[in-house]
């Protein structure tokens, strides 16, 4: 039996499992991949990608000035800004510590807008959406949390980030590096994590425990969960990525399932 038949054991309604390999190929499926989900939090990947591909046309710099006084957009995204998870509330001195916000990343998407007079979810679309074909795929408000997309879309996203064609090998690079090393923070679901390391919008594995990924990933292993139930992570050092959509709300179903699921999806598809 494949391991992907697992997510038919768990407390959702719906769910779909996609992974992919080294070649941008579907290695395994699970579930209806035309079938839409709301993202939550893995929105800030498709988001991530516009970002990056401003940075690397000019529209936007990464020490540009933005969010709070002595903030940049290197600090927003890799959320070391200072601001609170979900207000415009200044918790921390810029660079201080790792506060995860979805009020950072809408200061980018005002920034980015301020730069092209292109908002956020049109230059995704533009920029990102359509030359990977992802016809089912779209930011519907906020970039932080308010995407939706279907399993076949962000398998071809997935493909993207294991072998990058929108922006340099170079910037991908340095986008899932760790940025501001060593600062703490809370990982939401999973409590605070020390160091609690980022790149720059990608959520990178490092030492984190405990954690939404396997034991066995590597620590260069990054992406993104979200608290619809969903998540994205690519493993660069096994060449595989792992797209899992579901219908119900992270919560402790979600966390004494997803690592040894993810476990077991790499060791099955790694062999």
């Amino acid at each position: 039996m494949d391991v992907l038949s697992e997510i038919e054991d768990w407390p959702v309604d719906n769910a779909v499992s996609v992974v992919v390999d080294g070649q941008g190929a579907i290695a395994g499926q699970h579930g209806d991949t035309d079938r839409p989900y709301a993202l939550a939090s893995v929105t800030k990947l498709l988001s991530t990608y516009a970002f990056l591909i401003a940075l690397e046309e000019g529209a936007i710099g990464l020490e540009d000035p933005a969010g709070p006084e002595g903030s940049t957009v290197h600090h927003l995204l890799a959320h070391t800004a200072g601001y609170d998870f979900d207000s415009e509330v200044i918790r921390f001195e810029v660079g201080a510590k790792r506060g995860y916000s979805n009020c950072g990343f809408e200061k980018l998407a005002e920034h980015l807008e301020r730069e092209t007079e292109i908002s956020c979810a049109d230059y995704a679309q533009e920029a990102v959406f359509a030359p990977l074909r992802m016809n089912s795929t779209k930011i519907a408000g906020s970039c932080a949390k308010d995407g939706w997309s279907t399993a076949a879309d962000l398998a071809r996203f997935a493909a993207e980030l294991l072998t990058p064609t929108l922006v340099s090998p170079q910037t991908m690079a340095d986008a899932t590096r760790v940025h501001f090393e060593g600062l703490a923070g809370i990982l939401p679901g999973y409590g605070r994590q020390n160091p609690n390391d980022w790149g720059l919008g990608f959520e990178i594995r490092s030492t984190k425990n405990p954690h939404w990924t396997g034991a066995s990933h590597p620590a260069k292993t990054f992406g993104h969960f979200g608290q619809s139930g969903t998540f994205l992570w690519v493993d660069p050092v096994d060449r595989l990525a792992c797209v899992t959509l579901t219908d119900r709300n992270f919560g402790p179903w979600a966390a004494e399932t997803w690592a040894g699921y993810n476990e077991r999806v790499l060791k099955a598809y790694s062999a």
